[in-house]
């Protein structure tokens, strides 16, 4: 029954990407001389990405304080990662950010092609100079008043406990003297954890938008913020989902 029922949804996805990556390249044609920042490309694509989510009836997802992410203004968002769907249930998030994201998924077709036409910035793991073309795509975004989402985890947690955070987003929020707000996700690894597309069990995904955290009080440090963003992600989690390590 499992197998089948992934089957069918991940069908459903396959089949319907095409199909509404159509209406985003019209959207990007009539829209790009005048709205710089894609804003109404990308909340099309929230509402691409949500749809997903509403379409399955054994998902449910809640989103709490989106209001903390501004609509213009520089900001860098992050999350912990646990699966795939996080991508899926972010986007409920209906606010205006940039995705950093793996360059491999920039070269699939139409998801690919919609990220590109995003400006959603590419990001090589261990490669020095992608990274440094990462940071700079990042302080453009920032400059011009859009908000950043990363996972500063690097990667899906393979148990569904948090791991370790790596520290670029909080050496861009320093840099750029911006607010970091912290993101904590639950619910998703159990449905879909790391390897495989088998989906287990019904969603309850809870997105949790955290009060920003400003550099400032941090005298600047980019390893302060990066622990103070863990920590409050952490705590905003259910206990067995944070590594001690």
């Amino acid at each position: 029954m499992i197998l089948a029922f992934s089957a069918a949804y991940w069908l459903f996805f396959l089949v319907s990407v095409p199909v509404l990556f159509v209406p985003a390249l019209v959207l990007f044609l009539l829209t790009a001389p005048f709205d710089r920042r894609r804003l109404a490309l990308h909340l099309y694509g929230c509402a691409w990405g949500q749809l997903y989510v509403w379409c399955n009836p054994l998902w449910r997802q809640r989103v709490e304080g989106r209001a903390r992410i501004p609509w213009r203004g520089p900001a860098v968002v992050v999350a912990n990662h646990l699966s795939i769907l996080d991508i899926l249930v972010l986007y409920g998030l209906f606010r205006p950010f940039k995705w950093v994201s793996k360059a491999e998924l920039f070269r699939l077709p139409f998801v690919g092609w919609n990220m590109r036409m995003n400006g959603y910035v590419s990001l090589r793991r261990g490669d020095r100079e992608s990274t440094r073309r990462m940071m700079e795509q990042a302080r453009a975004h920032l400059a011009r008043g859009t908000p950043l989402l990363l996972f500063p985890e690097g990667t899906r947690s393979p148990d569904g406990a948090l791991q370790r955070f790596k520290d670029g987003a909080f050496r861009l929020a320093c840099d750029a003297g911006c607010p970091v707000v912290p993101v904590a996700i639950s619910g998703t690894w159990a449905t879909l954890p790391k390897h495989g597309f088998l989906l287990r069990r019904p969603m309850r995904a809870v997105v949790r938008v955290l009060p920003p955290l400003d550099p400032a009080d941090f005298g600047g440090d980019p390893d302060a913020l990066r622990d103070a963003a863990r920590a409050a992600i952490a705590a905003a989690l259910p206990p067995e989902a944070v590594d001690r390590s």
